[in-house]
C-alpha cells in the first residue's frame, strides 16, 4: 500500500480539527459548485415563470443561498414587465416549485448578503398569500439584527417592507427613525431619505420633522429635474407631517411641470390629492393637468380608468368636459362597484354636481353596498349626499341604522365622534341613552378636536331635534357641560403651544362653544411668547376662524411679522393679515406692520396665485391700506384674463365669492382712492350698496317722496376722478340728506366683544362716501329688554332716524 505523504496527514487533521471548531460553515461550503455564475446566468435566460421553476426543480439541491436570491429576482421581473390585468400572483405563488423556492429561502436566509435578504423579504411580501407568511416574519428578524450596517438606501428598502405590512408604529420602525436621526447630517442621498421620510412620518417629533424639512431643501438641487418620484415623496411627507410647507411644494412643483407629459392618470391623480389635503394651490399645474386629462377622456372605457378620471378631472373640468364626464359614466353607473360609486359621489360633491339623474343611479348602487361600508365611509357619503341635497327616507333610515350600531360598539374616540357627527347630519337626528352614554364614555380620551366635534353635533340636535325637546334636551345640556369640563382640562394640563397646536390644528374656531374658546384663547396667551414664524401663520388662520378679538396675540402676529418677515414665506402673507382684516383691527405698528408684508410681496406680484392676490387686496381694503403696485397689478386686463381662466376650473360657489370680493375691492379703490384712476370694471354694482331700509329726509326732517330723486337708490353720476370730490349729493333739495338703516346681527361683530367686523365697518364707510348718514342698529340693543315693546322700538328708531326724543 502506498503511504500517505506526511503533508497530506498534516492537512487532513487540520481540516478534521477545523470541521469539529466549525461544524456550520463546513456543511454550507462543502457542496458548494466552484462556480456559481452559470447556474445564474442559465437563469438569466429564462422568459417565463415556467422555465424558472423548471429551472429550480432540476437544481433544488444546489443552489446557493445567492441564486436562490436570484430566482425571486427574476419572477419579480417578470411580474413587472407585465400589464396590470395580466399579472398573476395567485398562479405563481400557488405552484408547487415556488414552495420549493420558499423552502430553499427558508433554510438559507442567514447566509443572504444584506442585499440579497432585503430584496428577498420585499419580493415574498408581493407574492405572499397569508397575512403571517413565517418566512416574512424570518426575514424581518434576520433584518432587525442586522439594521445598524444597513446604509441609506438599504435601510430605505427595508422600511417600505414595513410599511407595505402596515408595521408604521412598531418598535422597528422607531429604531429605524432614530438610525436615521443618528445619521442625517452626514446623509446625502435623497432619493433613500425621501423614501425614509415618508415611512418614519408617524413617529417622529416636530423637531424632527423640521430637521427633515431642512435637510431636504438642502439637497434638492442635488437631485435630477426629472425625479418625479421623489418629488412625490417628499409631498407625501409634508401630507402625512400636515405641514404645507411653500418653499419645499414649489421645489416640487416645478419638477411636476417640468415632467407633466411623463405623468400619467395615477401620478396625476395622486399629486391632485396631495395638493387639496395641503391646501396648495398651483394654477399653471391644475391647467395642464386639466388638458392633459381631457385628452383621456376618450381613452378611459373601462369602468376602473373611467372613474379615476372622474373624480380626478371632474373638480377641475370646465362646463363641455364636466358634462361629456357626467353622460359618460351614466351609461357606466350599473357597472359600478361600491367603492367605485363613493369615490364618484365624493368627485359629484367636490364638483357641486346636482345632475338628478347620476345621483340616483349612484345611491342605488350605494344602497346595494351599504352593509360593507366601514364608519368613515358612511359619514363621506352621509356629508356628501347632505351637501348635494339627497333626500330618500328609505336611505336615511338605513344610513342612520348603520351608524347606530357602529357607535355602539365603537370605542375609539375619533371614531366616535365622527359617527356621532354623521348621525346630527341626518333627518330627525337625536341620540338615545346608548347612544349619549357612548360620547361619555370616550370623552376622557378625546382630543381638542374630538370635544370640538360632538359640541357641534350637540348643538345641532339641540336646535333640530324638536320633537323630543322635552326629554332629550336636558341630557345634552348636560353633556354639553361635560364637553366644556373635559376641554377645559385639556387646555389647563397644557405646557406648550407646540404640543396645544398638535390638537388645534384641525379645530375650526367657529365651531367651539363660547366658554371653551374663551379657554382656549386665554390658553393661546399664556403662551403668546411661543408664537414666532414657524407657527404664526397656523395662529393666525385659527384666529380668523374663532371671530374672537384678542389684541394680544394680533400684536404678537403683527410683531412676529415685522422682525422676522424674510422667515417668512411671501405667499402666506394673506394669512397673517387675515384676522386682521376679519376682526377690523389695527395694530400699533399698523403702518410698519402692512408696509413690511407687502414689500415682501412685490417681487412676486406677477407669479402670485391670482385668487391670493384678489383676496389680499380685499383684505387690505377692508383696513383702509391701498398698496398702489399690488392694486394696480389686479386691475389690468392680463390679470383680469388670468383670472377669468382660473375661475373657469373653480366650484360654482368659490367662483362666484371671488367675483364678488373682486368687484367690492372694485368699489372700495374707486371711492376711497379715486387719484389711481382705476376704473369702474363692474359698473352697477360698484355703484350700488344693498340696505336694509333707506329714505331722504328734507331739511326740517321730513321724508321726501323718491320721484326725481332717484339717486336715493344708490345709483352715481358719472365718475369724475379728481380727488376729494363729492361724489353724491348735488342732486338732492338744499339741506336734505339720505339715510340708510342697517340691522347687524351677532355675525357683524367679533365674538366677545361688541366690535364691528372688517367688512360690515367698510360698507359703512362706503355709504358715508356715497352720501348717507348711516344708522346701524345691532341686534343686541334691538332685542334688549329696553326694546321689548313696540312703542319702545318706533321711539327708539324717531329718536335715530329724526331725531326726536320723546318727552
Amino acid at each position: 500500500m502506498k503511504k500517505t505523504p506526511v503533508f497530506l496527514d498534516s492537512l487532513v487533521t487540520d481540516m478534521l480539527r477545523l470541521r469539529a471548531i466549525c461544524p456550520f460553515s463546513w456543511r454550507v461550503f462543502q457542496f458548494r459548485p466552484i462556480s456559481c455564475e452559470p447556474l445564474i446566468i442559465q437563469m438569466n435566460k429564462c422568459t417565463d415563470e415556467e422555465q424558472i421553476f423548471d429551472f429550480i426543480e432540476r437544481n433544488k439541491a444546489i443552489l446557493s443561498e445567492k441564486q436562490v436570491g436570484c430566482a425571486f429576482d427574476m419572477l419579480w421581473k417578470l411580474q413587472k414587465q407585465k400589464t396590470s390585468l395580466l399579472k398573476n400572483f395567485e398562479d405563481v405563488r400557488d405552484h408547487p416549485q415556488f414552495l420549493t423556492l420558499h423552502n430553499l429561502a427558508t433554510n438559507k436566509f442567514k447566509l443572504m448578503n444584506d442585499d440579497t435578504l432585503v430584496n428577498v423579504l420585499h419580493i415574498t411580501q408581493q407574492f405572499a398569500g397569508e397575512s403571517h407568511d413565517p418566512l416574512v416574519e424570518a426575514l424581518v428578524t434576520e433584518a432587525w439584527r442586522r439594521l445598524e450596517r444597513f446604509d441609506i438606501k438599504l435601510l430605505s428598502e427595508f422600511s417600505s417592507c414595513l410599511a407595505d405590512q402596515h408595521l408604521y408604529f412598531s418598535p422597528l420602525m422607531g429604531k429605524i427613525a432614530d438610525i436615521v436621526h443618528r445619521n442625517l447630517e452626514t446623509t446625502q442621498d435623497l432619493s433613500s431619505l425621501s423614501v425614509l421620510m415618508v415611512n418614519i412620518s408617524s413617529l417622529i417629533s416636530r423637531h424632527f420633522q423640521q430637521q427633515l424639512v431642512n435637510k431636504t431643501e438642502l439637497l434638492f438641487d442635488t437631485i435630477d429635474s426629472s425625479e418625479v418620484n421623489v418629488a412625490t415623496r417628499i409631498t407625501r411627507f409634508l401630507r402625512n407631517i400636515k405641514y404645507c410647507y411653500q418653499p419645499l411644494l414649489e421645489k416640487c412643483n416645478n419638477v411636476f411641470l417640468s415632467n407633466v407629459d411623463q405623468l400619467d392618470l395615477d401620478s396625476i391623480s395622486k399629486i391632485l390629492r396631495l395638493y387639496k389635503f395641503l391646501q396648495f394651490n398651483s394654477f399653471e399645474f391644475i391647467m395642464m393637468a386639466k388638458k392633459k386629462l381631457t385628452e383621456m377622456i376618450p381613452l378611459c372605457n373601462h369602468p376602473a380608468s373611467f372613474v379615476k378620471l372622474f373624480v380626478t378631472l371632474g373638480p377641475i373640468a370646465g362646463p363641455e368636459e364636466k358634462k361629456q364626464l357626467k353622460s359618460t359614466l351614466l351609461l357606466m353607473s350599473e357597472d359600478l362597484t361600491g367603492e367605485q360609486a363613493l369615490a364618484v359621489l365624493r368627485a359629484m360633491e367636490d364638483m357641486e354636481s346636482r345632475n338628478s339623474h347620476l345621483i340616483k343611479r349612484v345611491t342605488s348602487v350605494l344602497h346595494k353596498h351599504l352593509d360593507s361600508y366601514k364608519p368613515l365611509e358612511l359619514l363621506k357619503i352621509t356629508q356628501a349626499l347632505t351637501f348635494l341635497h339627497f333626500q330618500r327616507k328609505e336611505f336615511s333610515a338605513k344610513l342612520r341604522e348603520l351608524l347606530l350600531s357602529y357607535l355602539k360598539i365603537s370605542f375609539i374616540p375619533t371614531e366616535v365622534s365622527f359617527l356621532v357627527y354623521a348621525i346630527s347630519l341626518l333627518p330627525s337626528p337625536h341620540l338615545d341613552e346608548v347612544g349619549i352614554s357612548r360620547i361619555e364614555a370616550v370623552l376622557p380620551q378625546c382630543d381638542l378636536n374630538n370635544l370640538s366635534s360632538f359640541a357641534t353635533s350637540v348643538l345641532r340636535w339641540i336646535q333640530c331635534d324638536h320633537m323630543y325637546l322635552d326629554s332629550i334636551t336636558g341630557k345634552q345640556l348636560k353633556l354639553l357641560q361635560k364637553l366644556d369640563h373635559y376641554g377645559r382640562q385639556r387646555l389647563q394640563h397644557s405646557n406648550s403651544l407646540d404640543l396645544l397646536w398638535e390638537e388645534l390644528k384641525y379645530v375650526r374656531g367657529n365651531t367651539f362653544p363660547e366658554s371653551l374658546l374663551e379657554e382656549t384663547i386665554a390658553t393661546l396667551q399664556h403662551f403668546v411668547d411661543e408664537i414666532n414664524y414657524i407657527n404664526v401663520v397656523e395662529i393666525a388662520s385659527f384666529i380668523s376662524n374663532t371671530d374672537y378679538l384678542s389684541t394680544l396675540l394680533l400684536d404678537r402676529i403683527a410683531s412676529v411679522a415685522v422682525q422676522q418677515i424674510e422667515k417668512i414665506h411671501p405667499f402666506t402673507i394673506l394669512a397673517i393679515i387675515l384676522p386682521f382684516s376679519t376682526l377690523n383691527y389695527d395694530p400699533p405698528q399698523r403702518d410698519e406692520f402692512f408696509g413690511t408684508c407687502v414689500q415682501h410681496l412685490n417681487s412676486y406680484l406677477g407669479i402670485l396665485d391670482p385668487l391670493m392676490l384678489v383676496y389680499l387686496g380685499f383684505s387690505l381694503a377692508t383696513l383702509q391700506y391701498f398698496p398702489e403696485d399690488l392694486l394696480k397689478s389686479i386691475f389690468n386686463i392680463e390679470f383680469l384674463s388670468r383670472l377669468d381662466s382660473q375661475l373657469e376650473i373653480l366650484s360654482s360657489s368659490l367662483s362666484a365669492r371671488v367675483q364678488f370680493h373682486l368687484m367690492e375691492l372694485n368699489r372700495s379703490i374707486c371711492l376711497e382712492c379715486p387719484e389711481f384712476q382705476i376704473p369702474w370694471f363692474h359698473d352697477r354694482f360698484c355703484q350700488q350698496y344693498n340696505k336694509d331700509f333707506e329714505c331722504i329726509l328734507d331739511k326740517r326732517k321730513k321724508p321726501l317722496p323718491y320721484g326725481s330723486h332717484n339717486t336715493a337708490l344708490g345709483q352715481l353720476p358719472e365718475m369724475p376722478w379728481e380727488p376729494n370730490t363729492e361724489i353724491v349729493g348735488s342732486r338732492l333739495p338744499p339741506g336734505a340728506e339720505r339715510i340708510a338703516l342697517e340691522f347687524l346681527d351677532s355675525k357683524s361683530f367679533c365674538r366677545n366683544i361688541p366690535h364691528m367686523k372688517g367688512k360690515f365697518a367698510m360698507k359703512k364707510r362706503h355709504l358715508e362716501i356715497l352720501g348717507y348718514r348711516v344708522i346701524q342698529i345691532s341686534q343686541f340693543e334691538w332685542n334688549s329688554m329696553a326694546l321689548s315693546t313696540k312703542d319702545a322700538r318706533m321711539d327708539y328708531l324717531r329718536e335715530r332716524i329724526f331725531g326726536e326724543v320723546k318727552s
